[in-house]
């Protein structure tokens, strides 16, 4: 992706790596969109928010209860248990949901079938979070991702496909943090901007199209509102946070050899390195108007993500 659960499906990949078993597909139930039905998803049904204990779904849970909507929390330590690998947590879960946040697993296998045990069960709204450059890329660096929009898709379901850039969190909750910690953030990104998206701006708009209508069949691409390299973030950061940090551009090589040097698992190195690569050429580089399209407002800037995460001691 360039972006997201993109730098973020990956960077989480790093330290979660197990691969989920394989088991045949079914073939997927066809049902007509909410909205061809006269139907309203979210209308006193429960909303599954899948990947509840993540970056963006924790953030989703919050905000939808906060607008007094009834949640169903799910993942493997979330309230409500649920395992891609496990398909015995799949119905529990489903039970009863009309909309559904859908975070694709790494392996993408399981995906088609749970889409059509959604269907079956009565699930008729869809977001799935995606990454934005996945039409390049396709299903090269994120398989998931490009599974899951493509079963949606054909699934004849009310679905909407948001495609964020670089979260801003990754610098304070994920595989950027500990060399921010130590004072040097070395990436094979060189000095391409990047519209780095806080992730506070993709839970609201996800919010929002689990519990709005005119969104189905759409695919939004999310962003900051301005581009900055890699390096300039890093000197934000270093403002807000008054922490001495410096940015260095390193070799993809030399990238993988670093990330394996502090324990990831070199497949998921690599494949973390490929991203950031990717990044590398620019295809990401122009911010976009999907946070305006769905909230009516300017994306919030990276400035803002800084200065709030310095202040709750991310870089303390």
């Amino acid at each position: 992706m360039t972006s997201n659960e993109q730098t973020n499906h990956q960077t989480q990949q790093t330290h979660q790596t197990q691969q989920q078993p394989s088991e045949g597909r079914q073939p997927a139930q066809q049902q007509q969109p909410a909205a061809a039905q006269g139907q309203t998803p979210t209308d006193g049904a429960p909303i599954l928010v899948l990947g509840a204990t993540g970056k963006t779904g924790r953030r989703v849970v919050a905000r939808l209860r906060a607008a007094g909507h009834t949640v169903r929390a799910a993942s493997r330590t979330a309230e409500t248990p649920f395992d891609w690998s496990d398909r015995a947590t799949w119905g529990p879960a489903l039970e009863g949901v009309g909309a559904l946040y859908l975070v694709g697993p790494p392996d993408p296998e399981p995906i088609a079938d749970f889409v059509a045990r959604a269907q079956a069960a009565g699930v008729r709204r869809f977001v799935v979070l995606s990454g934005r450059g996945i039409e390049v890329y396709g299903d090269s660096f994120e398989p998931s991702m490009a599974e899951a929009e493509r079963v949606v898709r054909e699934a004849g379901v009310d679905w909407t496909v948001i495609r964020p850039n670089n979260f801003s969190q990754n610098f304070d909750e994920d595989v950027f943090h500990e060399p921010l910690l130590e004072g040097r953030l070395a990436l094979p990104v060189g000095d391409v901007p990047e519209p780095f998206i806080d992730v506070e701006d993709i839970a609201e708009v996800a919010a929002v199209l689990l519990t709005e209508d005119g969104h189905s069949g759409r695919t939004y691409e999310l962003s900051g509102p301005r581009s900055l390299t890699f390096a300039e973030a890093v000197a934000e950061m270093a403002k807000a946070s008054g922490r001495p940090m410096r940015f260095e551009h390193v070799t993809e090589e030399a990238y993988v050899a670093e990330l394996i040097g502090r324990g990831a698992p070199e497949e998921a190195a690599r494949s973390l390195a490929a991203v950031l690569t990717f990044l590398a050429g620019g295809h990401n580089s122009a911010p976009v108007s999907g946070v305006r399209e769905v909230l009516g407002r300017e994306a919030r800037d990276f400035t803002e993500y800084a200065k709030r995460a310095a202040e709750s001691g991310a870089w303390g």
